[in-house]
């Protein structure tokens, strides 16, 4: 496969013809002031020293030259590389509430950024696994599709924020439905859904949307975030905190029973999460706890650079330009590669 890495300096390219034709307009302009001079081919007699075809030869050289560095500037790159592998591993996607009660922060940093940190570490323990990226508030989207960029996924992973979603509140139940439409085709993969949440389920239907994926082979996985105590939620950039109709500070506890059934009916395990590192341990149980099986997964070889053989190009070009000169060669002019008949 071939693609330039700054297609932006092809648009370059359009200076080309316009400097052709200024090159040949001013050799009509020059050709025009000559006739005017006198007869053409009497003036070629005179002046035996200039080449009628060397300039534009020339010419034709720094354009040239000027192209190569063009494209090379663009760095065309080639030599992609797609293959496909037998793997072991299970598909994983991470479902994360962003509704603004995981800004609340009975457990430190805040909920949020305990449960990012999690799934971090998860991701880094990850070597032939799919991961893949859910987040939800009142609605819910794909961060990231199901994938073995590691990479990736860290980096999505960290831009994810309560902003990300303009609905607010906590639909588990849309979250879940959207992971299970989320995984591969593939037949034998052990998959999981790992939802990390509160457990405020503001629409309702969570239980029942987990007993849909446990049917359908997905094991559901609950992180519960936060204490049964709760705690304020803080508006992002203030001191202040969430109010409700009445004017008094919203408090955000953890809904452990909810957290619990939806774990029970998806056939998977409810882990809980506080400032301690036990979540991370049981986490790591469970993802190794999942029967491994074959995946198919499409590895991607780097884009190797090819700019080199166009600036050589162009220096070749420029050489050329340099070592022929405009008027005739004296040493040459004699030279005849072919001897006219008598």
């Amino acid at each position: 496969m071939f693609r330039f890495e700054n297609p932006q300096y092809l648009y370059l390219l359009v200076v080309l013809p316009v400097l052709a034709a200024l090159f040949y307009y001013s050799n009509y302009r020059r050709t025009k002031r000559l006739k005017a001079y006198g007869d053409l081919d009497l003036l070629r007699e005179l002046m035996i020293d200039v080449s009628v075809w060397r300039p534009q030869v020339k010419m034709w050289l720094l354009l040239l030259a000027l192209a190569c560095l063009i494209v090379a500037a663009a760095r065309p790159q080639y030599g992609t590389k797609i293959d496909t592998t037998e793997r072991n591993g299970i598909e994983a996607i991470i479902a994360m509430d962003v509704s603004n009660s995981m800004l609340a922060n009975d457990v430190r940093p805040s909920r949020l950024d305990k449960a990012k940190m999690l799934v971090s570490n998860m991701v880094d323990d990850m070597k032939d696994d799919q991961v893949g990226l859910i987040v939800y508030a009142g609605q819910a989207f794909v961060q990231l599709p199901i994938t073995n960029d590691y990479v990736s996924a860290k980096m999505f992973l960290e831009t994810i924020s309560p902003s990300m979603i303009n609905v607010q509140g906590t639909d588990i139940a849309t979250a879940i439905d959207l992971g299970v439409r989320s995984f591969t085709q593939k037949r034998d993969v052990s998959r999981a859904i790992f939802l990390i949440t509160d457990g405020e389920d503001n629409e309702g239907g969570a239980v029942e949307a987990a007993k849909e994926a446990a049917k359908k082979g997905i094991h559901v996985y609950v992180l519960g975030v936060g204490s049964p105590d709760g705690a304020h939620i803080p508006i992002p950039g203030t001191t202040q905190y969430f109010i409700d109709e009445e004017g008094n500070a919203v408090v955000s506890r953890l809904n452990e029973e909810m957290c619990r059934q939806i774990a029970q009916a998806g056939r998977g395990a409810y882990i809980y999460v506080d400032n301690s590192s036990s979540a991370q341990k049981e986490l790591s149980h469970y993802v190794e706890k999942l029967a491994k099986a074959k995946l198919e997964s499409q590895i991607y070889s780097e884009y190797d650079e090819q700019f080199q053989g166009f600036l050589l190009l162009a220096l070749l070009f420029l050489f050329l330009d340099i070592c022929l000169l405009e008027r005739k060669n004296h040493i040459l002019r004699n030279f005849h590669l072919f001897k006219k008949e008598k």
